[in-house]
């Protein structure tokens, strides 16, 4: 609320900097983060806290997914590299348009505002005990999304990305609308405890039919949300339009909270099949009833299984390709989804440690990943010819400062070797080479896999995997052998350059490169280290399994 009445108040806004309200929206959420860690010791309480009436849920399992919400949200604001706008704008002879161009590609107040609302959303929706609190907590995620995607107004492709991200998102919302107003609609409740335990033991087979039908829409919304196949054509689009900072934050963040409530109703149905407490309570139409629950399960079952299939497959052969990176590693995040959907449909209790750890894995390795090509696109672009075009004639994707096409990286180990090696690392770790902690992710999904007799789904994920490799190691194979291509100034291009300081066109701060160290080491020396992550996963799924 401050922010927003310090962006509202001109007095005040003149005297702050743009990077300074990305700065402070950062401290914002690490201090939520330390609020999450100590707000409730409920480590004693097996089913957590219920609180504003039983809207939201708190238990050990939303602290810890809360801290890695907020905790990827500071590090993507903290991330952005810093522009000397005001040294180009004293040093640099601009035409008046050249002087507009570079005061309307100033979003940074905007995006902090709208990255802390969305961000808001993804933790209301981890907590989430209600379908009212559930389908409020998503549309106020999504909207915050839809608005990042279209950020760069001047830009036709990000207003076209941003249009289509929202129209088929409001697509997909309604949708899950409509399944929570069938469930309530027969069962009459919106709580989703008391909705678990109703079912448990209803004799009504229309009631049965209903909730099946209303959980079934449900599904196939959330996985029209986190871009799964068969309902994935927007998500390339819309990555390859946005800005590589907008990029970043639509792969990762609206997918760990979907992700996460689509696991939490997963494992209830689940518990319920499992349970079958009509056997006992309706001897007379136990039959019946626990034919409807098993076909109700088995179908929530059969469409993550399908969905993670058509994922790994599309994913893996439509990546090769691609020669846009964003488009690429579009695919690539497809690919990973299917993972964690295969994770998600066995719903074990080797599953369920994978699949959190692989949600961990997945974060790390991606934001990695979009950090360095982010400061790839401020190198490369910032050389002199690349500045001078941007300022001249106007990018038609308005991201001046971003990397387009694969090729564009040619060469980039014999000018900027150390990013050029953590980005190689961070590639291979996706690939699910040994012994970074992609390899250990996936590990851990085909072991649960193969011990409850997935054998197909493995597979195909084992050679889908494979396959993915050839189009991570062609990134790398430019960044490596491909010599960068060079070329003479004209005269008009040599005066402008005489007004700069090639120093002082980007400021790339420690803080950057402590935080790709940090998350680079995290991904290489994780095999020295296991016991950190994974004592953390394995109390998580032994907490939720048992209950």
């Amino acid at each position: 609320m401050i922010l927003i009445v310090a962006i509202a108040l001109p007095s005040i806004n003149r005297n702050i900097s743009p990077n300074l309200y990305l700065r402070i929206s950062s401290l914002l959420l690490l201090y939520t983060g330390a609020l999450a860690f100590n707000a409730f010791y409920i480590q004693s309480i097996g089913s957590g806290i219920g609180i504003y009436s039983g809207l939201f849920q708190v238990t050990l399992f939303t602290q810890f997914f809360d801290i890695v919400i907020v905790l990827t949200g500071s590090v993507i604001l903290i991330a952005w590299p810093l522009i000397n706008h005001k040294f180009i704008e004293n040093n640099l002879e601009l035409s008046e348009e050249g002087h507009n161009m570079l005061s309307i590609r100033n979003y940074r107040i905007k995006y902090s505002i709208i990255v802390l609302i969305s961000t808001l959303g993804s933790l209301l929706l981890v907590s989430s005990s209600n379908l009212i609190s559930l389908y409020l907590s998503l549309e106020l995620q999504s909207f915050g999304v839809y608005i990042l995607a279209s950020l760069y107004r001047h830009s036709e492709l990000a207003i076209s990305a941003g249009l289509k991200y929202f129209l088929l998102g409001s697509l997909a919302s309604c949708i899950i609308l409509l399944g929570c107003g069938l469930i309530y609609t027969f069962t009459g409740l919106t709580n989703l405890d008391s909705i678990y335990s109703m079912i448990s033991v209803v004799d009504n087979n229309n009631i049965l039919l209903g909730f099946s039908l209303g959980l079934i829409l449900i599904f196939i919304g959330l996985l029209f949300k986190i871009a799964a196949a068969p309902l994935h054509n927007w998500a390339p689009d819309v990555y390859a339009d946005s800005a590589t900072i907008i990029t970043t934050w639509l792969t990762i963040m609206p997918k760990i909270s979907i992700l996460l409530i689509f696991f939490e109703i997963q494992t209830h149905i689940n518990l319920i099949e499992n349970i079958n407490l009509i056997l006992e309570i309706n001897p007379l139409n136990n039959i019946i009833n626990s034919n409807i629950l098993n076909n109700s399960y088995l179908w929530s079952n059969k469409l993550l299984l399908i969905s993670s299939l058509l994922s790994l497959l599309i994913g893996t052969i439509l990546g090769l390709a691609q020669s846009k990176i964003k488009r690429l590693l579009a695919y690539s995040t497809i690919s990973h989804v299917g993972f964690i959907l295969l994770a998600l449909a066995i719903n074990s209790e080797q599953s369920i440690e994978a699949l959190i750890f692989y949600i961990i894995q997945y974060t790390i390795t991606n934001l990695n990943t979009f950090l360095i090509i982010i400061l790839f696109g401020y190198i490369i672009k910032n050389s002199f010819r690349d500045l001078i075009q941007s300022i001249m004639v106007e990018d038609e994707t308005g991201t001046e400062n971003d990397i387009n096409y694969i090729s564009e990286l040619k060469g980039q180990f014999l000018l900027n070797p150390v990013l050029s090696i953590t980005l190689t690392i961070s590639l291979f770790s996706m690939a699910g080479i040994p012994p970074l902690i992609g390899f250990f992710s996936k590990q851990f999904v085909l072991y649960s896999a193969i011990q409850n007799g997935y054998y197909f789904m493995s597979i195909i994920a084992i050679i889908v995997s494979i396959i993915s490799a050839s189009y991570y190691l062609k990134i790398i194979k430019i960044l490596f052998t491909e010599e960068e291509n060079t070329s003479e100034y004209s005269d008009k291009e040599l005066k402008i350059i005489n007004n700069l300081n090639s120093n002082s066109e980007i400021e790339i701060s420690s803080t950057n490169s402590f935080i790709i160290s940090t998350l680079t080491l995290s991904i290489l020396l994780f095999v020295l280290k296991p016991s950190i992550l994974l004592n953390s996963t394995t109390i998580l799924s032994l907490s939720l399994f048992n209950f």
